[in-house]
């Protein structure tokens, strides 16, 4: 299949996936699994380079707990920087909620909700995010697909009421559990009822690697990477993205 195939099958699956948080270059593909009683502590760090020459970096600290069978809840303290501009500092609040019973249908199904709210910069406009969560398992391939929604408010005006869609899948072959291997996608298309031309649009794709470090059956760290390639001139050339969880 050659490059241009490629990328217009990364475009058509950005589609028909789609639903725009801004995807910065730590986020990470959610699963609708709850796990009650869960409590971990959760890592995350990105780092891209913009396509106007600037890099982007963010890390995450949070905690997070699986407060009933079907509700789990994370407070995160994150930062963002951009080359020599203000770090900005940001408190996150998590909730993803389970809406089906494990292992009863062939679809597992969640919705996600998440506050932003920034600590240090008043221009910087909070945010809210929401949108339903897809897994399905075919043998040894779990499948995810996710729809996001994502609007300002308390900001500048010009920011306000602006709703934008985003989408991220990703498969994965089971191999082992200390390492699956498989692949990601994450894009955002502009305003959900006004597109932006498709070469604005970003979409980037690449290899993801998944696992579990733990002693006998109990689970220590839980981890999972991506190097993700850039599939228009909007989207950075390359992103690295990580996310490790303690959980006890």
């Amino acid at each position: 299949m050659n490059a241009m195939k490629v990328r217009n099958l990364v475009i058509f699956l950005g589609t028909l996936f789609s639903a725009n948080a801004l995807a910065g270059p730590a986020d990470y593909v959610y699963t609708p699994i709850v796990e009650h009683g869960e409590k971990e502590i959760d890592f995350k760090f990105g780092t891209a380079e913009n396509p106007a020459g600037t890099t982007k970096e963010v890390a995450s600290l949070g905690y997070g707990y699986g407060a009933t069978e079907y509700w789990f809840t994370e407070i995160y303290l994150k930062t963002e920087s951009v080359d020599s501009e203000p770090r900005l500092n940001i408190l996150e609040w998590e909730n993803k909620f389970q809406l089906t019973e494990s292992g009863k249908y062939p679809l597992e199904v969640g919705l996600i909700t998440e506050f932003e709210f920034p600590l240090n910069n008043e221009e910087e406009p909070n945010e809210f995010k929401i949108g339903p969560l897809f897994q399905t398992d075919i043998d040894k391939v779990q499948l995810n697909a996710n729809l996001l929604l994502e609007s300002t408010f308390n900001g500048p005006v010009e920011t306000e009421h602006e709703i934008v869609s985003q989408y991220q899948w990703q498969g994965k072959y089971r191999w082992k559990k200390e390492f699956e291997f498989g692949v990601q996608g994450f894009g955002e298309l502009g305003e959900w009822n006004d597109w932006l031309p498709q070469d604005e649009q970003e979409h980037k794709i690449g290899p993801a690697a998944f696992g579990v470090i733990g002693v006998g059956d109990r689970k220590i760290i839980k981890y999972n990477f991506a190097w993700l390639s850039g599939m228009t001139d909007a989207t950075p050339d390359d992103t690295f993205r990580l996310q490790a969880e303690f959980e006890f």
